[in-house]
């Protein structure tokens, strides 16, 4: 029974990973841009929610949707302000140090207005539990909401990306972004519109890992983001059924690692995994190699 308990834990973490990485693999596959500050705009979305329930005194609703919007902005202005000046940079390596840069700018601005102490998160959807096999394997509400909105978005993003018209200009955008000006699409808009996306996604995958894990604190989200870019990469980066399987895959090795092995190399074990995968096929799991002509 315990090998069930752990599976169910590690799918709960898989999904997290996988809200996380969506995100990550949204901004990737349409900007080519890897968004290192995506980690800390969960953990503001997650201080928005906390503040708003315990300050404000606004109802669980309420601050879970002006989380989305404050995220979502902030995700267009981080985009308008650090990452646009550079996406005519000759190297990648100077939008790879701004989003870190980005990174340690909100995790230090967090730091100065809700301190260094780690809060404890509050109660945001409760939900009854379900108890299987006699009592024996129980699953909490919020569990299983979480896993069913991984399911959700992912298959919402699908849709939005394959039906929808701003998202086949966000397919246009990722193939040949000259082109897709040439013809008419407002790139801008586009990245905009896809940075928007991600990081209302973000202020989602913070309520529920701090619901799961409900310790709130600066650097929340600075190592979900990275295991969570880890799984995009795993699953094959711009791909958003990939980030999904990716995200699963490693929440289960590593509750499985913590559970079997040790929890002390669990970490370690998980990017095992990620180098062993890529070695074998460097494109990912879902990924697709593409060939440049020189």
């Amino acid at each position: 029974m315990s090998f069930l308990v752990y599976l169910k834990d590690g799918i709960n973490l898989g999904s997290i990973y996988a809200m996380i990485a969506l995100g990550y693999t949204m901004v990737y596959g349409i900007a080519k841009m890897l968004n290192f500050a995506h980690g800390d705009v969960i953990m503001v979305g997650a201080f928005v929610i906390l503040t708003a329930i315990t300050k404000a005194g606004l109802s669980p609703a309420v601050a879970i949707l002006l989380s989305v919007v404050i995220c979502t902005l902030m995700g267009v202005v981080i985009e308008a302000v650090a990452y646009r000046p550079l996406r005519k940079a000759s190297s990648n390596l100077a939008v790879l140090i701004t989003a870190i840069g980005v990174s340690y700018l909100l995790q230090n601005l967090a730091l100065l207005v809700f301190g260094a102490d780690a809060k404890s998160f509050v109660t945001v959807i409760d939900l009854p539990s379900l108890s299987l096999f006699g009592g024996e394997l129980v699953i909490k509400g919020m569990t299983i909401l979480t896993i069913v909105a991984c399911i959700v978005i992912m298959v919402g993003l699908q849709l939005f990306v394959k039906k929808t018209k701003p998202g086949r200009a966000m397919q246009a955008v990722s193939e040949d972004r000259d082109a897709a000006q040439l013809m008419g699409v407002n790139v801008n808009a586009t990245i905009s519109l896809t940075f928007a996306i991600g990081s209302g996604l973000a202020a989602i995958a913070g309520l529920f890992m701090c619901s799961a894990y409900p310790t709130l604190s600066p650097y929340t989200g600075a190592m979900p983001g990275i295991k969570a870019f880890v799984a995009a990469v795993f699953g094959g980066i711009g791909s958003i059924p990939g980030a999904m399987i990716g995200g699963l895959l490693l929440g289960v090795i590593e509750i499985f690692s913590k559970a079997y092995i040790s929890s002390q190399v669990a970490d370690a074990i998980v990017f095992g995994v990620l180098i062993i995968v890529l070695l074998v096929k460097p494109a990912g799991l879902f990924g697709k190699n593409i060939q440049e002509k020189v």
